[in-house]
């Protein structure tokens, strides 16, 4: 049995009302740590909240948790709603999480991923009135995201999945059997469920799972989110002055397990066309089509299933003070 636990404090103030999230995937604990240093320093009086409210979630999938592994029986990021039948145990986990989440104004979520490299911060769509993921808090997620400590952003991701269903649908035909989710809802994570029930937030890639910085900087993303946001009397963390953004553009999955990389590729590795990403298993090259970045490069997915990302950079910004 497996049960669920936030912990949630309040300030006589009013102010914003905060959610913070680790562990969503069961192996990725570097949330879940900097969550349980935090609030033991509220509990001792070390760290003072002084307006407003934040819930903490410090095991969201306590099932992959317990299993150190990403998921319990699916992705819990993935087509994350309520449901009046729960099959599986993420969908219990999203009728107990997806309140929360519709209760509070902004939400932090902690992960890490799997290959080496620097912390980053995805962030949300830019404002829109558009079918797929309206929006008009992008201001106040870019103000933050400059506040966290990170010098990288990355934008597009729910664009980028819907393109990657409709590549998908095309492979599907030709394999009926396969198991496979293709409505391009299915890419709702935690802040696109956030956004569409009127909050914002961000994610915040802390670095490699088993990194020993991971922690420090989850902490970090922490205690400058209750900082920027005023509901404790720490100075606002100054803004990174130029920080890089890359928009995620396309997505490409395995069609078959003996699809391979022909190198251990890291997220950001940056690519030229042309560039030989890896082989498919019936001898084709997969070929970089044109200057940019491979993103969450994963060879132990399945076929059908997402493989790796591309991204390209977007003209460089300098701080935004607005909050």
């Amino acid at each position: 049995m497996h049960t669920f636990q936030s912990i949630a404090y309040a300030a006589p103030s009013p102010g914003p009302r905060v959610v913070v999230t680790g562990a969503v995937h069961g192996n990725e604990t570097c949330g879940t740590q900097a969550i349980r240093r935090v609030t033991a320093e509220i509990d001792t009086g070390a760290l003072k909240l002084v307006r407003g409210q934040v819930t903490f979630v410090p095991v969201t999938n306590p099932l992959a948790y317990a299993h150190r592994r990403r998921q319990g029986e699916r992705n819990l990021n993935r087509r994350l709603a309520p449901t009046n039948d729960p099959k599986e145990f993420e969908d219990h986990v999203a009728n107990w999480l997806c309140p929360i989440l519709a209760r509070h104004e902004v939400l932090l979520d902690l992960h890490s991923f799997q290959a080496s490299g620097p912390p980053f911060v995805m962030l949300g769509p830019q404002n829109n009135t558009g079918p797929l993921e309206p929006f008009a808090h992008a201001e106040k997620e870019n103000a933050l995201a400059r506040r966290l400590g990170v010098h990288r952003a990355v934008d597009g991701w729910l664009a980028t999945y819907a393109r990657g269903v409709e590549n998908r649908r095309a492979w599907a035909r030709e394999h009926p059997d396969a198991t496979l989710d293709l409505d391009p809802r299915y890419g709702v994570g935690t802040t696109e469920y956030m956004r569409s029930v009127g909050g914002w937030g961000l994610t915040v890639e802390c670095g490699q799972h088993e990194d020993p910085a991971a922690p420090e900087m989850a902490y970090r993303a922490i205690v400058h989110t209750l900082a920027h946001l005023r509901l404790t009397e720490t100075p606002d963390p100054a803004p990174v002055q130029a920080m890089e953004l890359l928009r995620l553009v396309d997505v490409v999955d395995k069609t078959d397990a003996g699809d391979r990389f022909d190198r251990l590729w890291k997220s950001f590795d940056p690519l030229r066309p042309g560039e030989r990403i890896g082989t498919r298993a019936d001898g084709t090259p997969v070929l970089a089509p044109h200057d940019g970045y491979i993103v969450f490069p994963n060879p132990e997915t399945g076929p059908g299933q997402e493989w790796f990302y591309l991204a390209t950079r977007v003209a460089p910004s300098g701080a935004d003070e607005s909050g």
